[in-house]
């Protein structure tokens, strides 16, 4: 039935996918979205996955060798890690990723983004990383990025493509469309650098409180085909290269 359900999803409501080249001669930044224990390890938490994942796992592994070449040339990273506070709780969800717990942490495939340069790592307490991005005195942390660092094209990989991910890339591109942004232009998520979670319709039915929540087939779909109504380009792979050379 998901089978038949995500075949006529897709039918419905198609979504192109593009080769996208980086090119070498402009300034690109990398965001990864909450690639953390609580959502990413085995029996990490509330919402951690109870078993292993395969597109949680792929996700991981694409983000981790972005994250390498990006580093390795030295080019602008920021990693939102979802980090709440006790007592604080965010609806729909149960507790998770609480600050101060190893839930809120990168996954060990990333923890050595840590000591980088490059890298700049910014803990929220809600959804969309560019409101937790927000301080006390006013100014933007993520915002602040992208002006210091002169950004032009944006890669987004993490989860979950169609809550954390969507939300963030959602209120960038209305901020870029508004000139809050400048100078940055494009907005690219990776869809194999994307991963959402798991509740089936019997677990759901099952869990109070829980919601109905199809992986890899319905929701990471519908997750990236709402990012591109918002202006996203969505990558079916990305690699490096002169301007010139993108097909």
């Amino acid at each position: 039935m998901v089978s038949q359900t995500a075949d006529l999803l897709k039918n419905e409501l198609p979504l192109e996918l593009e080769a996208v080249v980086l090119p070498e001669d402009g300034v690109t930044g990398l965001v990864l979205v909450d690639i953390i224990n609580g959502f990413c390890t085995v029996g990490a938490g509330n919402l951690a996955p109870r078993e292993p994942n395969r597109q949680i796992s792929g996700m991981i592994n694409e983000s981790a060798t972005l994250a390498r070449v990006f580093c390795e040339k030295n080019w602008p990273v920021l990693a939102f890690l979802d980090s709440h506070h006790p007592n604080k709780p965010e609806e729909p969800y149960p507790p998770h990723c609480i600050s101060g717990t190893d839930e809120s942490n990168l996954v060990p495939a990333l923890q050595w983004l840590e000591k980088e340069t490059n890298v700049t790592i910014r803990r929220k307490d809600c959804f969309d990383g560019f409101l937790g991005s927000i301080q006390d005195d006013g100014s933007n942390v993520f915002v602040d990025w992208v002006k210091h660092n002169q950004i032009k094209t944006m890669v987004v990989v993490g989860i979950c493509t169609d809550i954390c991910v969507l939300d963030f890339v959602s209120s960038t591109l209305s901020a870029r469309n508004l000139g809050f942004l400048s100078p940055l232009e494009k907005v690219v998520v990776y869809s194999r650098g994307c991963a959402t979670f798991d509740v089936p319709l019997h677990v759901a039915r099952n869990t109070k409180g829980a919601l109905v929540h199809p992986q890899q087939e319905l929701m990471h779909h519908v997750g990236l085909y709402m990012a591109k109504e918002r202006g996203a380009i969505i990558a079916s792979e990305v690699s490096f290269g002169a301007q010139n050379q993108q097909p």
